[in-house]
């Protein structure tokens, strides 16, 4: 926070009396391991640190990434090289009518402390649950921080420690299971536990494939599996922009049209996250609840589309998708959802989701990795790989029968340039039916 802070105070004194600036600051250490044949391959460490320079004079207003080195005069010296540049830029742009900067100097001081598990401890018991089996993993860890700090006198500040671990089990067959272990703080047992579910999947896919004609199946979706769905509704399913230019995936819901099950309660949860409570643009964010118990409640609102029709922003990102979202529990119990099930599909994962029909949030997509074939709650096969094509107010509305009392929580495994704070904390669905159609 120091090397950011004497930043902020050199660009504080460095602008002239019509200039503003923004200034956002990302930096991360962070622990690398890959495993192959349940076997580390490489293992390595990244520390790096950069900011993003927003200056604005008179409505206009451009930005530059600045990586850091670390040394004070070094860096100090590179943000004077940027600002220059920036001076020179502005007056070949024209003014921007949606620009709606925030000029309170709101102060925020986020750090989430808790102690990461020591590297020797996690290689142990990866080591020790994956005896025997051929794994394909990857591990990250370490102290994510972000900041941003503004000429208004904004200050805000967000450090959280986190690890990951995805990783897949593959059958001599060729067939894998997939799975996750994340969080703040690393539970032997827990992860043990978690690991056994893969092994006891990875059996199962042993066994000679079921075949399945298409139709219509009652199907038991995973945590995973919800969080495709879910992915493909953000992008644009909250946004204010997309639905007050009526390109929301969700605008049937908002608009009163449709409504999903009363189970169905989802929440932008910045507090608690890994995601900061600040916007790049300068803006404080809280939790906003988006759906509740089956009903369009909140939308996500970012400075542009607040300028633009008349709304209050609540700091959504560019974007306006969530980065910390949440789906209240249900009641249904992880040891009965076979019994629960009966016979039907029980769905690890899912991919290559799409939209086949977006204004009817209708999604069509492949099952992946651990599928299977339930009778009277027990698993029976495999089930090859099939297409589905449904709507989001059928699966997570009119056919949804229970959700789960236990929730994962999925972490961005993304490493794209930095880790990715991104999280969501999803529960299973029963669904009475879900369409296969070939």
């Amino acid at each position: 926070m120091n090397n950011f802070k004497a930043l902020v105070e050199w660009l504080t004194q460095a602008i002239t009396d019509s200039e503003q600036f923004h200034l956002g600051y990302a930096d991360e250490s962070s622990e690398f391991v890959r495993f192959n044949h349940a076997k580390v391959r490489q293992a390595g460490q990244v520390q790096q640190a950069s900011v993003n320079l927003k200056l604005i004079n008179d409505g206009r207003h451009a930005d530059l990434a600045i990586t850091l080195a670390g040394e004070p005069q070094v860096d100090l010296q590179r943000l004077a090289d940027g600002l220059q540049q920036l001076r020179e830029t502005l007056p070949l742009l024209p003014p921007d009518p949606y620009l709606l900067l925030n000029h309170n100097a709101w102060q925020s001081n986020n750090e989430q402390a808790q102690p990461l598990p020591e590297l020797a401890l996690v290689l142990e018991d990866i080591s020790r649950a994956a005896d025997g089996v051929d794994l394909v993993g990857f591990y990250a860890a370490g102290p994510i921080s972000r900041g941003f700090a503004s000429s208004s006198g904004a200050f805000g500040w967000h450090q959280a420690n986190s690890f990951n671990f995805d990783f897949s089990l593959f059958h001599a067959n060729g067939e894998a299971v997939k799975a996750s272990y994340a969080g703040h703080t690393w539970d032997s047992t827990e992860f043990a536990a978690r690991f056994q579910q893969a092994r006891e999947q990875l059996e199962y896919l042993g066994r000679p494939l079921h075949t399945l004609a298409p139709g219509q199946y009652r199907a038991y979706l995973a945590p995973a599996a919800i969080e495709e769905i879910i992915s493909i509704i953000t992008w644009g399913g909250f946004s204010a922009q997309a639905i007050a230019s009526k390109g929301s995936s969700l605008q049937k819901l908002y608009a009163g049209e449709q409504s999903l099950s009363p189970l169905v309660t989802v929440a932008e949860q910045v507090s608690g996250s890994l995601s900061q409570a600040f916007s790049t643009e300068g803006y404080p964010r809280g939790d906003v609840t988006l759906i509740e118990a089956g009903k369009a409640e909140g939308q996500l609102i970012n400075s542009r589309s607040a300028a633009e029709y008349g709304l209050s922003t609540n700091g959504a990102s560019s974007d306006e998708s969530p980065s910390a979202l949440q789906m209240a529990a249900g009641s249904l119990a992880q040891a009965d959802i076979l019994k629960q099930l009966g016979t039907g599909l029980y769905i690890s994962n899912l991919w290559y989701l799409n939209y086949s029909d977006l204004p009817a949030a209708r999604l069509t997509g492949m099952t992946r990795f651990a599928t299977f074939w339930v009778e009277d709650g027990e698993i029976k096969a495999p089930v090859s790989t099939m297409r589905f094509d449904d709507s989001v107010y059928s699966l997570l509305g009119s056919q949804l029968e229970a959700l789960t009392a236990e929730r994962e929580l999925l972490l961005s495994p993304s490493t794209y340039s930095q880790r990715n704070t991104s999280s969501n904390l999803l529960p299973g669905a029963l669904v009475k039916r879900l369409t296969l159609t070939l």
